[in-house]
């Protein structure tokens, strides 16, 4: 619609009176900055305006559509939304300042622009209206590393950081205390916190390679794997149940377990993602390829014998293909599942391309099985394998073996060790005969009449090399790596320096599309993710280069003047501090209390769970049970992960159930984590342990266990105030106690942790309380 000649009139009137189109725009803070488009005004047009002027012509209106500048400044009857550097003719800044009835977005559209947004796109247009394609959708190139004669300046990293805090007027912060480093650095490379004795090493190593050192001795840890394991089993949804209907136990444990000895082995991320994608297709895999084959299993199943088989074809095929733009992509690729994505360049047609890649996987062979409500279930394909672990050990014991003799008393002890390892069954992808992909109109799995497709990927991406006739998901896997990828290298770069640094060099960690966030360091990006390509994908050397920056070393403690100044620390002048992940809370305090199980990989263990929780979990009914012995004490990684029943103490620290792929965790404060952190068994029965630690190995006097505990728990030794609130909660209890045995014993028989006989308990039960508190500690679950 033509703009109506009052409000056109009113937009004259205002310039006749002296206003100009200069203070109509002005809103730049100053700077005098060129308009981007993908960084000013994409995202203000992708939030206002594509959902009914975007990609999807499905939905378009009025025959306008704004995410290509053919179509915007194309006549429109006499006018044009957008005439490049003339606001009086453009019909989108009539638009955007008018009266209600005119005004877009219209008021039911319930979104509408701020005073920057309009300045922005006024100024846009009146620079050129150039548009320029997706920041994201172009490929990386490396960009020249800023000199900077600085002298923290201590690689390309540091170069990018600082140059972006001088631009912005701040100043970084200093190094943080060694305590607080090596905590810090351990936590995030392992899950675990160091040693009283390891910080004490550190602290005294003046070398001054000291901290590369430390660096090396923990990425060296078997547990770095497991930590490395947390977000990728969250990107893939991982869980030991099928989700659906009775959600029944299934065979998926060496996966996870491959993925853990993925990471340690330093996989190139190239191979990483071709076995999972592929690895049944991979020529000389093996059986690490078939194992990681099974990422292609972990979707959600139903094991209900009425479901309708095209029916959950359809669920399972959008699932797969939601993941893969997920996981890989950061792109919202299953917006397309029933029309065009309103936002981002893929149609349809090319989500039903992406779900015929994925079509020559077996899919209802546990429904063809009769084998629907078994738990656990049977999901055919599968197989009996040694997880690469069991095959590690499997040959030590070997070469232990034919070191000595027959005969030898150590020799029938091993010999039995061999014996007790027994293959897993695992599910794998089996390749078969591709089913027909049609394209589902609205979704609709009943509607046969789409047209049939072959794989292919979105036309926005770069074109896809395929060895046969038909592009298998080898072809897919192989795609996702090449050099001109745009997406690949840049996503898992921007997850791996959140985990680092606590927010993404963009913040959006699941959406690079025009609905996420323009990064803040697009240079440190780009500049990382080729990298990490040219480097052959090398994981650990990518993680080596964060954590020996300067700005990894830095105080998360804010001055006043950088709350002000830089509020998000959005420009990393200092570090970031964030509460623990779920399994990491129990890691630590299962540590602290000497009862944590250092075992990597193998079965899941199933910790304490309030009785009942399981009432309403049927198909067979089940009841849970609880482990016993090591099983009890196993890291959080291996939870058993009941997606429709995650255990609570899981969920009250937001761990996701993993019915869906998860890029970013939330991190709430609510009453519950705080009652769970109080009264969970498992805190109450590692609490006494912890207490049982402090009175033996603490020394002889209150005094010096309350440092030793305190020093235990958060590796510094306590403050004058500290100590003494410590002492008299200690005081306070043992007179409790005394007047009330009962409640003693009450609270030392919570779990199955046998204390030391010789201890007095009044005693042990106030000193478990001491324990639980430095268990509370802000300073104990949060990494600082």
């Amino acid at each position: 619609m033509a703009p109506s000649s009052t409000a056109r009139i009113g937009l004259l009137l205002a310039l006749s009176a002296g206003i100009s189109w200069a203070q109509i725009w002005a809103g730049d803070g100053g700077t005098g900055e060129k308009i981007s488009f993908n960084r000013d005004v994409r995202p203000i047009l992708a939030d206002k305006c594509f959902a009914c002027h975007g990609p999807d012509g499905g939905a378009r209106k009025a025959g306008l559509r704004l995410d290509r500048r053919e179509n915007a400044i194309g006549d429109l009857g006499g006018y044009a939304a957008i005439v490049p550097g003339d606001l009086e003719e453009s019909e989108l800044a009539y638009r955007i300042r008018a009266d209600e009835d005119d005004r877009m977005p219209p008021s039911d559209y319930r979104k509408s622009l701020s005073e920057k947004e309009k300045r922005a796109l006024e100024r846009w247009i009146e620079e050129g209206a150039v548009y320029e394609k997706h920041w994201a959708l172009i490929a990386p190139e490396r960009p020249e590393t800023p000199g900077l004669s600085d002298s923290s300046v201590a690689g390309p990293v540091d170069a990018f950081i600082l140059e972006k805090l001088n631009q912005n007027g701040l100043r970084p912060g200093g190094e943080a205390d060694r305590t607080t480093l090596l905590r810090r650095l351990a936590f995030d490379l392992t899950g675990l916190p160091p040693t009283p004795g390891e910080i004490d090493a550190f602290l005294l190593d003046s070398a001054p390679d000291a901290w590369e050192k430390q660096v090396d001795r923990l990425m060296a840890s078997p547990h770095f794997g497991e930590r490395m394991a947390m977000g990728w089993l969250d990107l893939v949804r991982f869980a030991d149940t099928v989700g659906y209907h009775g959600d029944q136990v299934q065979n998926v444990i060496p996966y996870r377990d491959w993925v853990i000895e993925a990471f340690n082995r330093n996989m190139p991320f190239d191979q990483f993602t071709r076995l999972q994608l592929a690895g049944d297709l991979v020529e000389g895999a093996g059986d690490d390829g078939l194992i990681a084959s099974c990422y292609n299993r972990l979707l959600q199943t139903s094991h209900e014998g009425g479901v309708q088989l095209k029916e959950y074809a359809a669920i399972y095929d959008a699932d797969r293909v939601r993941n893969l733009g997920s996981a890989w992509l950061g792109m919202t690729v299953g917006c397309a599942q029933c029309h065009d994505h309103k936002f981002d360049p893929i149609r349809q047609r090319e989500f039903y391309q992406l779900v015929a890649f994925f079509a020559d996987i077996e899919e209802h062979g546990h429904l063809k099985d009769g084998c629907c409500n078994t738990n656990p279930t049977r999901r055919l394909p599968e197989m009996d394998i040694f997880s690469p672990m069991d095959r590690r050990e499997m040959a030590r014991l070997e070469i232990a073996l034919a070191a000595l003799e027959d005969g030898d008393k150590a020799r029938a002890t091993l010999e039995g060790i061999k014996e007790d390892f027994k293959p897993r069954r695992v599910m794998v992808s089996k390749a078969i005969e591709p089913r027909t992909i049609r394209v589902l109109a609205r979704g609709d799995w009943m509607d046969e009449s789409g047209e049939i497709v072959q794989p292919d990927v979105p036309a926005a991406l770069p074109p896809l090399s395929k060895k046969d006739e038909r592009a298998t998901r080898l072809d897919l896997a192989d795609w996702l790596t090449t050099p001109e990828h745009p997406l690949t290298a840049r996503v898992f770069v921007n997850r791996i320096w959140r985990q680092f640094f606590g927010r993404g060099l963009s913040k959006s960690l699941d959406d690079f599309g025009s609905q996420g966030t323009w990064p803040d360091h697009p240079e440190l990006l780009d500049w990382l993710a080729v990298e990490f390509r040219e480097s052959g994908w090398d994981v650990k050397g990518l993680i080596w280069l964060l954590v020996t920056s300067t700005a990894y070393r830095r105080t998360s403690t804010p001055t006043a003047g950088e709350l002000e100044d830089d509020p998000e620390n959005q420009w990393f002048g200092r570090q970031n501090r964030w509460r623990l992940e779920a399994e990491l809370i129990r890691d630590q305090v299962l540590s602290l209390a000497g009862l944590l199980s250092p075992k990597v990989g193998g079965a899941s263990g199933h910790p304490y769970q309030p009785v009942g929780y399981y009432e309403h979990l049927n198909f067979p009914k089940r009841k849970y049970e609880a482990d016993h012995g090591e099983q009890q004490y196993r890291r959080g990684l291996y939870t058993h992960w009941q997606r429709t029943f995650l255990h609570p103490a899981m969920l009250a620290f937001d761990a996701p159930t993993r019915e869906e792929c998860a890029a970013e965790r939330a991190i709430s404060n609510t009453p519950s984590a705080a009652l769970a952190l109080l009264n969970d068994p498992t805190i109450l029965e590692a609490s006494r342990a912890f207490a049982q630690r402090i009175l033996l190995e603490g020394g002889p006097a209150d005094r010096d266990r309350i440092s030793w505990a305190f020093r235990s728990a958060v590796g510094r030794s306590p403050e004058k105030a500290e100590a003494r609130l410590l002492g008299d909660l200690l005081e306070s209890h043992k007179r409790d106690y005394r007047q009330e045995p009962e409640s003693a014993e009450k609270l030392l028989v919570v779990g199955d942790f046998i204390n030391n006989p010789d201890l007095n308990r009044i005693e042990l039960a106030a000193w478990t309380s001491v324990a639980r508190a430095l268990l509370n500690l802000h300073e104990t679950i949060n990494r600082f």
